[in-house]
């Protein structure tokens, strides 16, 4: 068997040339438009309202509009170039209002700010208008550390968390680098590094339907590192990770588990402890 050998540190993310420069964020808004991602809408709606309360503490008016559903990310993973094309069109035109849009999940984000250039690389009219729309996509930990520039007293008691980042949002994102940075502003929370934060956890959205085997291997390697950390609890912006990685524990029956972070980010500002 061919060994592989790679010269990038364990934890290090591979992310591609052309979009790892460094990006010009505009001031604070008055307004934006949340994209609460259907995984949030349907598994952690918690999450979603402590996003707005997060934003509305910075004095943002928060717009959520009923009618969005899905970025159309798992249909174009698939392979589903038109149903994803349907539903991606839709979310363009309900987000059309020129306003900023922060999205609590990085492979969402990423969604809208890269690959619907591909969804739409046939129609050059809309094309326009992704590029519109990408200029005013941000990620949550992205929006609140680098447009609100947030300066946070941590109400919370002395705790150790292990952070986990979607392997699309690391590379498309920069979600890890802005999740440590917010994380870091926090003086009672320590996080602790695990050798599988860069390593997917085997979701990848219709992949772990398709090949339950290679995922469960995929996750059990992930919760054994975050177990083994030390942390109390483990933190990520991506609800479809949240939902793999606590399936995981809740099975192999072990007591830790995961949550979202603007859960655990608004606990620590607001002093409210989540029951």
């Amino acid at each position: 068997m061919t060994e592989l050998f790679y010269d990038a540190a364990p934890n290090a993310t591979r992310v591609a040339p052309e979009r790892s420069g460094a990006r010009d964020y505009p001031p604070k808004p008055a307004e934006i438009t949340l994209f609460g991602t259907c995984v949030v809408d349907l598994f952690y709606p918690e999450a979603g309202l402590d996003a707005i309360r997060l934003l509305e503490r910075e004095g943002i008016r928060v717009h959520f509009p009923q009618a969005q559903s899905c970025c159309g990310q798992p249909a174009w993973t698939s392979g589903y170039v038109n149903e994803a094309r349907e539903v991606a069109r839709a979310q363009l035109n309900l987000l059309d209002n020129g306003l900023p849009v922060v999205v609590p999940s990085g492979s969402c984000a990423g969604m809208f700010r890269q690959h619907y250039r591909e969804v739409f690389a046939d129609e050059p009219d809309t094309l326009q208008r992704v590029e519109d729309l990408a200029g005013r996509t941000f990620e949550l930990t992205e929006f609140l550390l680098h447009v609100c520039k947030v300066q946070w007293q941590d109400l919370g008691a002395p705790t150790q968390i292990a952070l986990h980042t979607s392997c699309s949002a690391r590379r498309e994102m920069n979600t890890h680098l802005h999740a440590r940075a917010l994380l870091g502003t926090l003086a009672n929370v320590e996080r602790l590094e695990h050798d599988h934060e860069s390593e997917c956890c085997g979701f990848g959205g219709t992949f772990s339907v398709r090949m339950p085997e290679v995922s469960g291997a995929m996750v059990l390697d992930k919760t054994r590192s975050l177990v083994e950390s030390g942390a109390v609890e483990m933190v990520t912006a991506d609800g479809g990770c949240l939902l793999n990685i606590n399936g995981s524990l809740e099975k192999q029956q072990q007591p830790f588990r995961g949550r979202h972070l603007a859960s655990f980010l608004w606990e620590r500002v607001s002093g409210e402890v989540t029951p």
